[in-house]
């Protein structure tokens, strides 16, 4: 069992099978031995072989495909690459061994290349992360510095587990870091986290202890509340009292606030519905009194007309004597107007009386006489003056003199002379 004869390179076979049934592969212009396939023909034992061949090729062009395609990481690859490089070195095949090394090669080439760009954006998107990562850490390192007597709580605990989530989300699809630093970072982010806990648990002890205090506080208030009612309308302003005390004792929850608001207001309510009850009844026993003041009032017109201020004086007088004897009238608007409409009638009788009054008083009186006799003598000397600058008919003099003698006589007409 031998080979054909010798023939050219490039058309000599890649195997020959010796009549033992070693099977070689030619590799430039030497043969070696890739093993024995006795039991067969030799063309069985070169197909054999030539099928490791092809199995080898497959995997190299594999590699290829899978390299053009993208998807897959050149350190991967390269990894393969050298798996395969591995079974080719010294393969027990039968082929173009060269040729397929040669293309295992240019790719180890490229893949070498692609692997250090790679390197490169993973160092890139690693420096990217960290700062994405710190960026995390000082929000939440920030929020742990506040005083915690300023802090909204709900908000912060919701801006809390939000920057966890994005902390969660960021180390399970972002790039690893490297052990050091994540270590680091996440201390001082478990650290801050702490804080925070510490204090928003201190802060809502301190709550609950305030509500307490408060919840106590206007539980008193509620029970002094309660206890008015037998006082009707007359608790109103104790009730006021402990009004302004309910404000001032802090909130106690809402639901509890709600609740002891409840009671509260209901106790109030009690006294209110006193007031409101007795206002009615006032209402009522006003209606005959509102009757017999409008009586008055029409009664009380009459005082205008009664042209003796003594005797219209009198009227009004015995009016309002009866007007006081009558009482409160309810409501309160319902007085004022009628009260309104009284003391327009005393106010006009008042002024005839002051005006009366300055008429007949004595030192005005005199007053007046003196004043009037002054005019008087001024007059007669202005139309003295008068005279004189009409003979000389001095246009300047003679309206002068008339000027002030109009003048002289309406004031003396002012005074009823």
């Amino acid at each position: 069992m031998t080979s054909a004869t010798p023939e050219s390179a490039e058309t000599q076979p890649w195997g020959r099978v010796d009549d033992d049934g070693t099977v070689s592969v030619r590799e430039g212009e030497d043969w070696r031995v890739v093993g024995q396939y006795p039991d067969g023909t030799a063309e069985e034992a070169l197909a054999y072989f030539e099928r490791k061949y092809a199995d080898l090729a497959s995997e190299v062009t594999l590699l290829e495909v899978r390299r053009r395609r993208g998807g897959a990481s050149a350190a991967d690859l390269r990894g393969a690459a050298r798996a395969v490089r591995e079974r080719l070195t010294d393969a027990a095949a039968v082929g173009d061994l060269a040729a397929l090394n040669a293309r295992l090669s240019a790719l180890e080439e490229t893949l070498s290349e692609a692997t250090a760009e790679e390197a490169q954006a993973q160092r890139a998107a690693v420096d990217a992360a960290v700062a994405e990562r710190e960026a995390i850490v000082v929000q939440i390192e920030a929020i742990a510095a506040k005083d915690p007597r300023s802090i909204q709580w709900k908000q912060t605990t919701t801006e809390v587990a939000d920057l966890f989530a994005r902390w969660q989300e960021h180390q399970s699809s972002g790039p690893r870091l490297p052990k050091a630093v994540g270590q680091q970072l996440w201390k001082r982010f478990r650290d801050a986290r702490s804080i925070i806990d510490k204090n928003r648990r201190e802060f809502y002890a301190g709550l609950d202890e305030q509500h307490k205090s408060a919840r106590d506080a206007k539980t008193r208030l509620v029970e002094r509340a309660e206890a008015l009612a037998p006082q009707g309308e007359d608790g109103i302003g104790a009730y006021r009292g402990l009004l302004d005390q309910w404000k001032s004792a802090g909130r106690a929850g809402k639901k509890a606030d709600d609740a002891l608001w409840a009671r509260f207001k209901a106790a109030g309510d009690v006294l209110y519905g006193a007031r409101v009850e007795r206002e009615t009844a006032d209402v009522e026993a006003s209606k005959e009194k509102i009757e017999a003041k409008r009586a008055l009032l029409d009664q009380a017109a009459g005082v205008a007309k009664e042209s003796d201020n003594t005797k219209a004086r009198a009227l009004l007088t015995g009016i309002q004597r009866t007007w006081d004897e009558i009482g409160r009238i309810f409501p309160r608007e319902a007085e004022r107007g009628l009260d309104d409409q009284l003391r327009k009638i005393e106010s006009a009788l008042k002024q005839r009386e002051d005006e009366d009054w300055k008429r007949n008083n004595p030192e005005t009186k005199a007053r007046q006489n003196d004043m009037t006799s002054q005019l008087q003598d001024a007059i007669t000397k202005l139309e003295e003056e008068l005279a004189a600058a009409e003979a000389t008919k001095d246009k300047a003099a003679i309206a002068k003199a008339k000027d002030a003698l109009e003048a002289r006589k309406g004031w003396l007409r002012a005074l009823g002379g």
